[in-house]
């Protein structure tokens, strides 16, 4: 697991470095009417590009924008570096941000760049990840601890109980990872005690999870049961795996190593109907492209946050450094891998 302390030395030293660029000045809280027609300018940066469902996302993010009542300054990438990240939130406060809308895939170390947001009076939406320090006027996610949990209750029953079990864990210095590997473990040692666990931490990184894989495999050949904590960086590569060992076998069939996943792309949907994994949770990337434009518009013009039921099906709690908006992430299984209701059947792939 990398160093929190590190990513945030790196964090700082990119601050110094661009802080001779900056420009902007303090915003005062609602104050709007830079963009185009006095609609709010909204910042926002894609976590990465190495990912199906954060692709979606951004073809997601493209056409609420077009949609939506705001100004959107160029999206950038920070390709899952931090350093990247706080470039680019420097050039969204010298464009004149009145918003911002991130994802920052390392939660600690993004606290000072939120500090930085906080002093210019430029509010920010969370999408997917809840930093651990620094304001935030919205977190757009849904509960991860439910993904984990849902993925070994599938797990256990499809297993009967027992055998033995790989858990492509995310990054553990992420709080998704940590929420997904922590209720997976506990649902696991509670339920289903004669399953064991092998924690295999890959840092969201498909190569890594699937050298990990092949090694555990040469180890365990009578591994029966895989968690993949994101099919969007974890699927290709792990089905490449198992149908070069030859241990790709449609569900149903003897020697089928059942698979849950996390995301709900396309090609898990597929993968589901071909029978090569069981189950996936769908993370709603569409509802989290809509929200979170939504919620850094309500922020640029100094719209309160209420706590309690929303009219789109989910619950805004309280944090102690904001709020979070967490939106409802189904389990998808043959049985309703085609509901038309499943943004994995309408993103293009």
């Amino acid at each position: 697991m990398k160093l929190t302390s590190v990513r945030t030395a790196a964090a700082a030293t990119a601050v110094v470095m661009v802080a001779g660029l900056a420009t902007a000045c303090n915003r005062e809280s609602g104050a709007t009417g830079d963009g185009a027609g006095g609609k709010p300018k909204i910042g926002v940066d894609l976590p990465r590009s190495d990912s199906d469902f954060w692709n979606s996302y951004a073809q997601y993010v493209k056409k609420e924008a077009a949609d939506g009542d705001l100004t959107m300054l160029p999206t950038s990438n920070s390709q899952n570096d931090v350093t990247k990240l706080v470039a680019n939130i420097q050039v969204f406060q010298n464009s004149g941000a009145e918003a911002v809308v991130m994802a920052p895939q390392d939660t600690g170390a993004v606290s000072s760049t939120l500090d930085q947001l906080a002093a210019e009076k430029i509010p920010v939406v969370s999408v997917d990840t809840r930093p651990d320090k620094g304001n935030v006027y919205m977190v757009v996610r849904a509960d991860n601890r439910a993904y984990g949990t849902k993925a070994c209750e599938q797990l256990g029953e499809q297993l009967g109980g027992k055998g033995k079990v790989a858990e492509l864990q995310g990054a553990l210095d992420s709080i998704n990872g940590r929420d997904r590997s922590v209720a997976f473990a506990t649902c696991m040692k509670t339920k289903f005690p004669k399953i064991k666990v092998f924690e295999l931490p890959t840092d969201w990184k498909g190569d890594v999870a699937s050298a990990k894989l092949q090694s555990l495999l040469a180890q365990h050949p009578d591994l029966n049961g895989i968690y993949m904590q994101a099919g969007g960086v974890f699927l290709q590569p792990t089905l490449a795996l198992l149908q070069q060992k030859g241990l790709l076998k449609p569900a149903g069939t003897p020697g089928h190593i059942t698979i849950i996943s996390n995301d709900g792309i396309p090609q898990e949907f597929d993968a589901i109907r071909k029978g090569h994994i069981d189950a996936t949770v769908s993370q709603p990337a569409d509802l989290y492209a809509k929200y979170a434009l939504h919620y850094a518009k309500a922020a640029a013009e100094g719209k309160p946050v209420k706590e309690g039921p929303t009219d789109h099906d989910s619950k805004i709690i309280k944090l102690p450094n904001g709020y979070e908006d967490q939106l409802p992430a189904p389990l998808v299984t043959k049985e309703n891998v085609d509901d038309a209701a499943l943004w994995g059947n309408s993103v293009s792939k």
